[in-house]
């Protein structure tokens, strides 16, 4: 623009925030109100951006918001080219596939729509389920092939931990992966992703040296006899054994290579956890960790690129006022929309 240097940020105009504004949360060009608000520059009104806001999520065009954001931050995409193996998991199928993907879809529009607190992804008592999935999480009396909510035991279900989707996703086809679980949980939900592996990593030993299949918490102990790599496995591991009463496609179990399921860990600060409901608790202890990291992801689907150290402290501030709204999605979105990396732009070097 005229008069602004080279390099400098600058404030985008009404029109070019109401596209920004529409592909944000439709995957699609405005409709007609949001460009007569725009073209009579009063859409970057406070006021009348979150009434536009407001307005746009209750049209079902937002549904693209719900797909196309869950697709990008839980990594519902890679369901597409799952494939557990079939000597191992007879009874999977592109239904199951579908299912998991609905159910986190589901759980995820649901917090948006009813404007919940967003720790409830992982805290929800609820779920939705057709038949087919619910005969594979063992949860009777659920018929036919529509969707519907289900309330869940949380000891064994509740929240996005104990979803087939994001425990098939991090397991490799033929048995669970608690370090890419683990992986998933730090940089997913907790926003402090481990550093990459070293090179030539070697195979896991899944058999013992009898050529006995072992528990995976034997086999990583083993694996970790490397130092180069036991450094990143001391924050990755416990996370991903709190996880292993699931199977690699979300089954729960209570016993794997003849022996009792051990899901207890212990991180490197010394924070101890068991299980689904312990693992919950710590990521409970540290809210501000993962409304933070909902809230850079979300940035990162609205600007459509990664972000740079000058974007934290607009990531920081939303995740403050989240907290004084009781970490209300609306608060979260809103402030993502009214934020100086959503609202301004930096010219071309």
């Amino acid at each position: 623009p005229p008069g602004v240097r080279s390099g400098e940020a600058y404030r985008i105009s009404d029109l070019e925030l109401a596209s920004r504004l529409s592909f944000f949360l439709w995957s699609s060009i405005p409709d007609d109100e949001l460009i007569d608000v725009a073209s009579q520059g009063r859409l970057s009104d406070p006021v009348m951006l979150e009434q536009q806001v407001e307005r746009m999520l209750a049209d079902p065009r937002s549904e693209s918001l719900v797909k196309n954001f869950a697709q990008q931050w839980l990594y519902l995409r890679n369901l597409s080219t799952t494939a557990p193996a079939q000597t191992e998991f007879p009874d999977w199928d592109d239904e199951l596939r579908q299912g998991f993907a609905r159910e986190t879809e589901l759980l995820f529009e649901t917090i948006m729509r009813e404007d919940l607190n967003v720790l409830q992804m992982l805290t929800a008592d609820f779920t939705f389920l057709n038949e087919r999935l619910a005969r594979h999480y063992g949860i009777p009396g659920v018929y036919g092939s529509r969707f519907r909510r289900v309330d869940l035991d949380p000891a064994q279900r509740g929240g996005l931990l104990g979803h087939g989707s994001l425990l098939t996703v991090t397991s490799y086809p033929n048995r669970t992966s608690p370090v890419l679980r683990g992986k998933f949980v730090l940089e997913n939900l907790l926003g402090s992703p481990p550093p990459e592996p070293p090179p030539n990593v070697p195979a896991l030993e899944e058999q013992n040296e009898d050529g006995e299949l072992q528990s995976m918490r034997a086999a990583m102990a083993q694996h970790r006899e490397n130092p180069a790599c036991r450094a990143c496995h001391a924050a990755m591991d416990p996370i991903g054994f709190a996880l292993e009463n699931y199977d690699a496609v979300g089954k729960w179990r209570s016993d794997f290579a003849g022996e009792p399921v051990d899901a207890s860990g212990v991180l490197p600060d010394g924070a101890a956890f068991d299980g689904l409901d312990g693992l919950r608790d710590l990521l409970l202890s540290r809210p501000d960790d993962f409304v933070g990291t909902v809230t850079e992801k979300l940035l990162i689907y609205a600007l459509g690129r990664g972000l740079e150290y000058y974007d934290m402290p607009a990531v920081r501030g939303i995740v403050r006022t989240a907290a004084e709204n009781d970490y209300r999605w609306s608060s979260i979105l809103v402030g993502v929309v009214e934020s100086i990396p959503f609202q301004m732009r930096r010219s071309q070097l």
